[in-house]
């Protein structure tokens, strides 16, 4: 069996900023300038027919900006912590597909939205228990040697707290990360609606993640309800303390692996509700502007620190 160790591929995933490849962007996107997007993520469920098949016109139109521009896939049906039997034909459309595209990064919810009767269409949490960090991880496992490769699961919103859990939210995606031996996609907007409905710092939460597994980060905007409660639509703009926390991210994963804010790909999620593209292009240079910011900072304090040693070195050779 192939070992995780050797499964990644991350000299070939893009980087920078991207963007969601909606079928309703297309006529924008054809006119525009794209020069200012570094990538596009594309889910490959709505791209395959239902038979899991490419072909048609939904593949014309995606092998039209697939041929000239990255892509990332960003799965939404694979049910990861379901009870009911691992989709392995999904896993392999998946495959053919990315090879199709020319795509090496491949990242799902750990969550799950199917059961043995079929598909709920909605991400659940999954009970943080012992049993399941065992469950969810075999299954990460077989997924992954179907790939080839190591997959990245993304920390989903959730709008109830599973019975039985016997652990934190983060301490279940650290131990599955873990044992499976997967990366971690960072979505900072999920952690943000999840800190304002259930009460807890999103910066704290942040600092419990595995973030050095870190491989692909979602930004995106949300809903507020009347009562307050929030629902990540990605159908808004992204707010500011979600941009402060991205932010925040892209320091954590520079401190403990040493990577640039600029190596970590980061998509700017947006699913209906569509203003002008030249809004969204905005929103994609602001994750790029950040990338750099946090560049500037590292450097400079690498630059400080690089000068305080220097200073302490001539004091010890001061005579006395």
């Amino acid at each position: 069996m192939t070992t995780a160790n050797t499964l990644s591929t991350a000299h070939n995933r893009p980087t920078g900023a991207g963007l969601g490849f909606r079928r309703e962007l297309l006529p924008a996107m054809r006119q525009a300038d794209l020069s200012a997007i570094d990538f596009f993520e594309v889910s490959p469920e709505n791209w395959l027919n239902s038979s899991g098949q490419m072909g048609g016109q939904y593949a014309k139109q995606l092998r039209e900006f697939s041929e000239r521009h990255p892509f990332i896939c960003h799965g939404l049906s694979l049910s990861i912590g379901s009870t009911a039997k691992l989709d392995t034909q999904l896993l392999k459309n998946v495959k053919a597909f990315m090879q199709a595209h020319n795509i090496s990064l491949y990242t799902e919810h750990l969550s799950w939205c199917s059961d043995e009767m079929g598909h709920l269409y909605d991400l659940l949490p999954i009970p943080c228990t012992t049993e399941a960090v065992h469950w969810v991880a075999d299954r990460i496992k077989q997924a992954q040697d179907i790939l080839g490769q190591q997959i990245g699961f993304e920390n989903a919103s959730y709008y109830f707290n599973p019975p039985n859990s016997e652990m934190s939210d983060a301490e279940f995606i650290t131990a599955v990360a873990e044992e499976a031996d997967c990366l971690l996609h960072l979505d900072v907007n999920n952690i943000y609606v999840n800190s304002q409905n259930f009460g807890f710092d999103p910066h704290q939460y942040l600092r419990q993640l595995p973030v050095e597994r870190t491989c692909y980060l979602h930004v995106a905007g949300h809903y507020v309800e009347d009562d307050g409660f929030l629902v990540d639509t990605h159908g808004n703009t992204v707010i500011d303390p979600v941009w402060t926390l991205l932010t925040d991210a892209y320091a954590l994963i520079e401190q403990k692996t040493g990577k640039r804010a600029s190596d970590l790909p980061t998509c700017l999620e947006r699913d209906f509700n569509f203003p002008d593209f030249a809004d969204l292009v905005d929103e994609v240079n602001h994750i790029r502007a950040l990338q750099s910011a946090s560049q500037s900072q590292s450097q400079q304090q690498t630059q400080k620190t690089v000068s305080q040693k220097d200073s302490i070195k001539d004091n010890r050779h001061e005579p006395s």
